[in-house]
Order: structure tokens, then C-alpha cells, then sequence
């Protein structure tokens, strides 16, 4: 029944009601988290299959209880809260492909499934699942081992004594040390003014760009092919399943920085050998480029990538430890609210007048 002209009528029911999201307001129904976690494996693979040639055995034991891990931890969080686990959206198992990956060779079980819990738990559930963690995930997991078992995950864990058993079914590249380790044993060594002779060859050798561009070297599973690494982030790049400004944030940053540390006789190696050395290539194009733990809009994601990459050549250059994107992306992940506020985009005619 229609009212009457002298119903009295509330000023909340003659206003319409208004649902206001910022735009995009046109949205792909097929661009799902499954077919991003889908896409970020597709752009892991030949990172994956390098691996598999140079550390062969080691890599389906590490990223095997990695994903067992990540996806039981997954179930097991998931139901404590009250709620039916989303598997199928493989959000778990990249958590654990990408752990996996960051995991030096011959690292034990325990630290692969020890990672995997807490990363589940501790980097994702905790904050109230997908979508809403502060952290990347699978750092968070690999933080906690690096700094709880520092013994099995420090410099040394990277290589096997030459008389080890284990060589008979390992690459001989297991007994080198890692490039980054040989740099920073360098520079420790001058500043306490030993001899330098034995090292300067080793230098030359780990600085090559061959070998890191192809990977013909030691270091965590998913870091050593330079290559690999290149083609799986263009790759997601092109999908749009990674946002290009943190990569390129992320790149020019490291390679400026380093070529001016090399520059200053600060480390031997120049720009070029930082990008392609170490894990700058596999944290840049998926790890940091994580959508949920990195900014919303372009000028943030740009602002994050230079940000990570400042990070990681102090931590490279000026710490104790030879590697820092670990460390770097974490950091610059706390940062995301406070560049967020920053890079708000200033609407479509100007800013709002407010009375």
C-alpha cells in the first residue's frame, strides 16, 4: 500500500543507498587466485627444472615436503578456525614451491616442514587467511629457520666436504661456496689485512657471469639460473599475474646501488653481478611481487621495489650475512600501510572539498 503525503517518512528512507567502491568497477570474472597461483607456477617451472639438473635428488625432496607441509599445515590451521580449507585455490602449495626454492640443498627435513608450519601459521593464518596476511608468507617461514637453526642454514649448510658420501649422487657444485659468501669472506679478510692471494682467484671465479647467468653454481635451490628466473618473470609479467613496477623497482635499485658500492671498493662485485648473483632475479619477480603483502597502487609498488632493492645492497653490503632479500622484502612488507597512505591517487577532477 502506497503512503499517504502526510506519512511522516525518516531522512534515512528518503535517501537511496549507495554502495561506493573505488574503480575499476569492470572486473575479469576468469582472472581468479587459482589461475594466479597457477600462472606464478607456470613462471617457477624453468627455475624448477634448472635445479633439477644442477642439485638433481635434492629438489623433489625439499619441494616435496615443502608443499606436503604447507598444504596438511593449510587443512590443519584452517579447521582449528572453524572453517573448510581452500586447497584448491594452490595458494599452499606456491607458499611451498617458493619456500622449497629459497631452501639451500642439503638442508634436513625438519627445517623444510619446521618453515612450512610456521609459514602457514604463522605467515598467512594468523592475520586471518588469504588476502589479509601483512607478511610474505613463505618468508616468514624461512626467517624462522634461518634464525633458529643459523648452524644447518648459515654459509657452510651450502657445501659438502669433498670426501662425502653424498657426492656420489650430488653435482661437484655442492662443494664450492656460494658467490655471495666468497664476496663477503673477502672483504672480511682485507679489513683484517689477511692474504688475499688464495681468495682473489675464487673472486674472479664466483664473479663470472656465465655460470650465474645459466647457473652453473651453489646457492639456494631456485637462485642459481639467472636465465630461468628472467624468462619465468616475464612471463608472469605479460600474464599480469605480477605487477612490473616491483621488479623494476627492485632491479634498477640493486644495480645502481651495487655499481656504486663496487665503485667505493665496498664489495668485488659490480652491479651486473649482483643482479644476476644470489636471489635478486627470484625475489623480485615472486616473492616481493606477492599481491597481498606489497602496495596497492603503481606509484607505491615502484616506491616498494626501490625500497627492497636499497634494502638488500646494505644488508649484502654494510651486515654480517652475504644475502638480503629475505630480509629486505620483510621489511619493506611492514612498510606497505605506510606506502599506501602515501601514493592514496588523487581522484578523477581534483581532491574533495571537505566542509
Amino acid at each position: 500500500m502506497a503512503k499517504s503525503e502526510d506519512t511522516p517518512v525518516s531522512d534515512d528512507a528518503q535517501m537511496p543507498t549507495l554502495h561506493v567502491a573505488p574503480s575499476p568497477h569492470l572486473s575479469d570474472t576468469s582472472f581468479t587466485t587459482q589461475r594466479m597461483m597457477i600462472d606464478v607456477l607456470i613462471g617457477l617451472s624453468p627455475a624448477i627444472v634448472v635445479s633439477l639438473v644442477i642439485f638433481r635428488w635434492y629438489v623433489a625432496v625439499q619441494l616435496g615436503l615443502c608443499i606436503a607441509a604447507c598444504m596438511a599445515a593449510e587443512a590443519l590451521f584452517t579447521k582449528m578456525r572453524g572453517r573448510n580449507p581452500q586447497l584448491h585455490d594452490l595458494s599452499a602449495v606456491v607458499t611451498g614451491v617458493v619456500l622449497g626454492l629459497s631452501l639451500p640443498a642439503t638442508a634436513p627435513p625438519y627445517i623444510a616442514i619446521i618453515g612450512s608450519f610456521i609459514a602457514i601459521g604463522l605467515g598467512k593464518v594468523v592475520f586471518g587467511g588469504l588476502g589479509f596476511n601483512m607478511f610474505n608468507p613463505a618468508m616468514v617461514g624461512r626467517a624462522f629457520v634461518m634464525l633458529s637453526f643459523s648452524a644447518q642454514m648459515a654459509a657452510p649448510a651450502y657445501i659438502l666436504p669433498e670426501d662425502s658420501k653424498l657426492l656420489e649422487f650430488s653435482p661437484q657444485v655442492l662443494t664450492e661456496a656460494t658467490p655471495l659468501t666468497v664476496g663477503k669472506k673477502f672483504i672480511a679478510d682485507r679489513e683484517d689485512e689477511k692474504p688475499l692471494d688464495d681468495l682473489i682467484p675464487q673472486v674472479v671465479k664466483a664473479g663470472s657471469v656465465g655460470p650465474l647467468f645459466f647457473g652453473n653454481t651453489n646457492g639456494s635451490l631456485g637462485e642459481t639460473c639467472a636465465l630461468a628466473l628472467l624468462v619465468g618473470g616475464v612471463y608472469l609479467c605479460v600474464r599480469r599475474s605480477a605487477s612490473w613496477e616491483i621488479p623494476v623497482g627492485i632491479l634498477a635499485s640493486v644495480g645502481l646501488l651495487a655499481q656504486l658500492c663496487y665503485w667505493a671498493d665496498l664489495t668485488p662485485f659490480n652491479g651486473l653481478q649482483h643482479l644476476i648473483g644470489g636471489a635478486v632475479l627470484f625475489g623480485a619477480f615472486f616473492i616481493a611481487t606477492d599481491p597481498v603483502s606489497s602496495p596497492l597502487t603503481p606509484k607505491g609498488k615502484l616506491i616498494f621495489g626501490v625500497g627492497v632493492g636499497l634494502f638488500i645492497v646494505l644488508i649484502r653490503v654494510l651486515s654480517g650475512y652475504p644475502e638480503g632479500v629475505m630480509f629486505a622484502v620483510l621489511l619493506m612488507n611492514a612498510a606497505v600501510p605506510l606506502v599506501n597512505r602515501w601514493t592514496v591517487p588523487t581522484p578523477l577532477g581534483g581532491p574533495t572539498q571537505t566542509n
